[in-house]
C-alpha cells in the first residue's frame, strides 16, 4: 500500500543527496538545535576532541540525517552510516568500532531497534572507549578488552521510549528533539530546492505545495519532484499553481496534507468504531497497514493537526476530524467547536 509519508524510498535517495545542506546557514528551521550544535562542535575543536555523542529524536524525515552529516562536515571528519537492524551481532558491533580512525563519527540510524544485548556492549564503548568481548564458550571462555580509538557517535530515532534509559544516558552532547516545522520554512526549503534542482516554480506554487507537505523537509522536496515531472508532461515545464494543484490532487493529497491512508485511519475511528476509544492494532487490522507505519507515520501528523488523540484506552477522533470528513461529530465533539 502506497503512502505519501516520509519513509525513505528508493526514489528519495538521489534526491536527498542533491538537496543536504553542506554547511548550516544552509539548513533551515531548528533554529534551536543548530545553536546548541554549533556550540558542542566548537567547544570540542577548540579542545582539539571529538564532539560528544549526541542523539536526535523525531518524527521521520525532519532531518537527523542531515544533521548528522553537517556535524561530520563541519569538525572536518569521516562519518560511518549504519542502523539498528544492521548490527544484528556483537561481532558486528565490534567490527565497525575498530574500524574507526581517531575522530570519526559512526551515524546509527533508528537506534531504538538496537538488541539490547548490542546497546550493553555500547556503554563501555561511549564511556570509556573500549569493547568488552567475550571469546569462545564454556570453562575455556575469556574476556578481553580492546582500546577504541576517540570517536563520537550520533544517533536517531523515531520512537526514543524505545531506548533504554542507560543508553539514553550516555549521549552526553545532548538529546534533541526535532519537532515540524513552520509554514514559512518549509516555503523556503521548497524554494531553495526548485534552485538546486532547476526547476522554474511560480511564487503562489511553493505555500500551496508547503501547506501540504506536514510541515516535513523530505515530504515537501518528494512533492515538489512530483509537481515537476506533472509539469514537464502537462505543461511547459513551469510549476504553476493550478499544475501543483492537480499534481497534489493526482497523488490524493487534500487540502491538509492528508494522504489516503491518513483518511483511512480518521474513517476508521470514526464511521467504524464510533469515533473511538480503538486499539492501534485494531486500527491497523482495519485499514490493512503495519501497526509501525500508522504509529510513526500517520499518528503524529494526525496529533499536530488535532485530529487523534492518545487516551489511556486507544485512539479517538477530535471535533476536527469529524469536520475535515464531512461527519456530524457527536454532541460532545459538537460543543468543542463551538
Amino acid at each position: 500500500m502506497s503512502s505519501t509519508a516520509p519513509k525513505k524510498r528508493e526514489e528519495d535517495k538521489s534526491l536527498d543527496l542533491a538537496l543536504r545542506p553542506n554547511v548550516f546557514s544552509e539548513y533551515i528551521g531548528q533554529e534551536t538545535i543548530k545553536n546548541n550544535l554549533k556550540i558542542l562542535i566548537e567547544a570540542a575543536k577548540r579542545r582539539k576532541e571529538p564532539v560528544e555523542h549526541v542523539l536526535f529524536y523525531g518524527p521521520a524525515g525532519l532531518g537527523k540525517t542531515t544533521l548528522a552529516h553537517l556535524i561530520a562536515k563541519e569538525i572536518n571528519t569521516q562519518i560511518r552510516v549504519t542502523s539498528g537492524p544492521a548490527i544484528e551481532k556483537v561481532g558486528d558491533l565490534a567490527s565497525i568500532l575498530t574500524n574507526l580512525s581517531p575522530g570519526d563519527i559512526l551515524f546509527i540510524d533508528e537506534a531504538h531497534r538496537l538488541n539490547k544485548l548490542i546497546e550493553e556492549i555500547l556503554y563501555p564503548a561511549m564511556e570509556n572507549r573500549s569493547l568488552d568481548i567475550i571469546i569462545g564458550k564454556g570453562p575455556s571462555a575469556r574476556a578481553i578488552q580492546l582500546e577504541l580509538p576517540p570517536f563520537s557517535i550520533i544517533a536517531a530515532t523515531t520512537r526514543i521510549a524505545l531506548l533504554s534509559s542507560p543508553l539514553r544516558s550516555r549521549f552526553s552532547g545532548g538529546t534533541f528533539r526535532l519537532d515540524f516545522y513552520k509554514k514559512e520554512d518549509i516555503e523556503k526549503i521548497i524554494s531553495r530546492s526548485a534552485k538546486i534542482l532547476g526547476v522554474l516554480i511560480e511564487k503562489d506554487a511553493v505555500p500551496l505545495i508547503a501547506e501540504r507537505s506536514r510541515f516535513t523537509p523530505r515530504t515537501a522536496n518528494r512533492f515538489l519532484k512530483r509537481a515537476r515531472d506533472y509539469a514537464e508532461v502537462h505543461g511547459k515545464g513551469i510549476i504553476t499553481k493550478d499544475l501543483a494543484q492537480k499534481a497534489l490532487e493526482l497523488m490524493e493529497i487534500d487540502d491538509k496534507g492528508l494522504d489516503s491512508l491518513d483518511r483511512k485511519v480518521l474513517d476508521t475511528v470514526i464511521n467504524k468504531f464510533n469515533g473511538g476509544p480503538v486499539g492501534l492494532t485494531t486500527i491497523a487490522a482495519s485499514v490493512r497497514e503495519e501497526e509501525d507505519t500508522i504509529e510513526e507515520i500517520s499518528e503524529p501528523y494526525l496529533m499536530q493537526l488535532g485530529f487523534l488523540e492518545r487516551t489511556p484506552r486507544g485512539r479517538c477522533a477530535t471535533a476536527r476530524a469529524y469536520e475535515h470528513l464531512g461527519v456530524k461529530p457527536p454532541k460532545t465533539e459538537q460543543q468543542k467547536l463551538i
